[in-house]
């Protein structure tokens, strides 16, 4: 299985990278985050016409928003309404034998306090949610695959300077840890960093606000792909497509390849 996650930040507008990605990647499966279209405007034929004829989705108007496109046959697995907001973060379905989960995780604001910032209180609490709800519903044995956009950099590595941002939303120590719980909640294993080492610096996102995002390179690695013990084994590549952030119109995230046994 040759998986791609991306934030896509916004499907239609850039249904044409969509494509690029699709012939340059050559993905078996898709998982796409912040899709920003609700579900009776969701481009369903032009996904098929890419060559995936089994496309999962779940979308609001102008935000948020996730989808699972797959060549294969996939069957949708039923989730919890996480923190009860009915926000479209998080879909899941089964394909090949394996699990596959497509995640938002609330980006948090701007202010590092869940006393003052009902957007960081949001996001700490998603996290606790999910972290509490996994192993209720299934064990380390099992085929999974989590990927996605989880707007923390845990790695002093995965941003462009680790004590400039301590203080800054996405990798605050508070974050962190929570991700470091929810990843201990099955013994996850990062499949990108199963082949590019911790000491090597690597971003997934940069923001549209710098002039020349390649030149600064003030970047976080934002998106990941976690897979359960049980595929450890089957991890045969990684890819960060940095390249992407290059095109035309193009989101601030870029996408992460994996590939696996299945």
């Amino acid at each position: 299985m040759r998986l791609v996650t991306w934030n896509i930040n916004s499907l239609r507008l850039r249904m044409g990278l969509l494509g690029e990605i699709v012939q340059t990647l050559r993905p078996d499966v898709i998982c796409l985050q912040e899709i920003k279209v609700d579900d009776p405007l969701f481009p369903l034929d032009d996904c098929r016409g890419l060559g995936f004829d089994h496309v999962l989705f779940k979308g609001m108007k102008s935000y948020n928003g996730v989808a699972i496109l797959s060549k294969s046959p996939a069957q949708p697995v039923e989730l919890p309404d996480w923190c009860g907001k009915g926000d479209c973060r998080h879909i899941a379905a089964r394909i090949d034998g394996i699990e596959v989960h497509s995640l938002y995780v609330p980006a948090g604001g701007d202010v590092p306090d869940p006393d003052t910032n009902p957007k960081f209180a949001h996001k700490l609490a998603f996290l606790d949610e999910l972290t509490a709800w996994l192993p209720t519903r299934t064990g380390a044995a099992d085929r999974l695959v989590l990927a996605g956009d989880f707007n923390i950099a845990p790695l002093e590595t995965d941003v462009w300077s680790h004590k400039q941002l301590l203080s800054v939303v996405s990798h605050t120590p508070v974050e962190v840890e929570k991700l470091g719980r929810l990843q201990d909640s099955l013994g996850w294993v990062d499949a990108v960093r199963h082949f590019i080492p911790p000491t090597e610096r690597l971003y997934t996102w940069w923001s549209y606000r710098s002039p020349d995002w390649q030149k600064n390179d003030r970047g976080r690695r934002l998106d990941h792909v976690w897979v359960t013990p049980a595929l450890q084994d089957g991890l045969r590549s990684a890819l960060v497509a940095r390249e992407c952030r290059h095109w035309t119109q193009p989101s601030d995230h870029v996408p992460v390849l994996v590939e696996i046994d299945t």
